[in-house]
């Protein structure tokens, strides 16, 4: 049995979106700092994911997963993929080496996690409607 089930996929994707809400929130100049990006683009990534942990909190600990609520996660995180993406078009002319390292590595991550919760979501059964 792999580690990388659909509870165990959210729950880590929840640890990291509640670090990353910690940090840009919490140490915003700091943050913005090592990666050389403006400190509104490092609180609102923080904001998003407060959010984003709860939702996939409340997934994980479903009695039975709501296939609709983690395909939702899966889409949400390919959307950060692309909005990683974006950042780095956008503000890689006076982004840190380290902060160009961190979106590209976190956007690579994220891309895995959407996979597995998109993997998750497809094993899930549909459930009836009356």
């Amino acid at each position: 049995m792999s580690i990388f089930n659909l509870k165990n996929t959210l729950i880590i994707d929840a640890i990291t979106c509640t670090a990353l809400f910690i940090l840009c929130v919490f140490a915003t100049a700091t943050v913005a700092a090592l990666l050389g990006l403006p400190s509104d683009v490092v609180t609102v990534a923080g904001w998003i994911g407060l959010p984003s942990a709860l939702l996939m909190l409340f997934v994980a600990y479903q009695k039975a997963p709501s296939k609709g609520l983690a395909n939702l996660i899966a889409v949400g995180n390919l959307g950060w993929v692309a909005a990683s993406f974006a950042v780095l078009a956008i503000f890689g002319g006076q982004m840190t080496w380290l902060g160009i390292a961190v979106v590209a590595v976190q956007a690579i991550v994220v891309l895995d996690l959407a996979i597995f919760e998109a993997k998750g979501a497809a094993a899930l059964p549909r459930l009836a409607t009356a």
